[in-house]
């Protein structure tokens, strides 16, 4: 995926979980943040980040902040990304031949991100954006999400009813080790992700690569389901 008119900038600080001050061509510029996740790590004042201008008189701000350089990583924290990368992925193969993809499905009581059909069988497809690193090693949610737990208990239904059910975990940053649940931070996920896995729903992981001004997904990436001292 790509974005259009990105122009680069220093953040300053994050009033609140919409907007940000950034300092764009020596001017002080609200930014709107297309995250609503505390991102704490990924934006201590003075960080160099990009944003992408808009040409539409009726916003209330001209610049989303997309990408974020932390250390050696270029990070997108665009929480819509995530779910246009996976389209495109699946569309070139990723899961391998599939048909009928569709966006925003409903099922029982759960809406899934993705939805298709592979070798007859209908799949359900829940996408999670993953911005939490340290040293190499990821890790989700980085705020509790019952949301995204009833997400996964959805997609365990789905399995048990006969279904495809998968869980995509797009890391938007490349390289990385591995990813795993976030028990410290929400040990209510990493339950439900267990339970899914061992279920039947294919928890996968893929990592992408980001620079200024685009996104793809890249490479598989391990998942380590394995509770902490395990």
């Amino acid at each position: 995926m790509f974005y259009a008119n990105m122009v680069p900038g220093i953040f300053l600080e994050r009033p609140n979980r919409f907007i940000a001050h950034v300092r764009i061509d020596s001017r002080t510029e609200i930014v709107h943040v297309k995250n609503t996740g505390r991102c704490r790590e990924l934006l201590p004042p003075g960080a160099r980040v990009w944003c992408q201008r808009s040409d539409n008189p009726a916003r209330k701000t001209k610049f989303d902040l997309i990408t974020v350089q932390k250390g050696s990583f270029l990070i997108n924290m665009d929480s819509q990304a995530p779910n246009t990368a996976a389209g495109e992925w699946l569309r070139a193969g990723g899961l391998g031949k599939i048909e009928n993809l569709r966006r925003e499905t409903v099922h029982d009581d759960s809406r899934f991100d993705l939805s298709f059909v592979k070798d007859g069988r209908q799949c359900f497809l829940e996408v999670k954006g993953v911005t939490l690193e340290q040293d190499g090693i990821c890790a989700f949610p980085d705020a509790p999400t019952e949301r995204g737990a009833k997400h996964l208990r959805g997609l365990l239904r789905a399995a048990q009813e006969g279904y495809g059910a998968y869980v995509l975990f797009v890391i938007q940053m490349s390289p990385v080790r591995y990813l795993h649940p976030n028990d410290i931070t929400d040990p209510g996920f990493g339950e439900a992700l267990r339970r899914a896995a061992a279920g039947g729903v294919q928890v996968l992981a893929v990592d992408c690569k980001v620079t200024e001004n685009t996104m793809e997904i890249q490479h598989p990436v391990p998942v380590v389901l394995d509770t902490p001292g395990s």
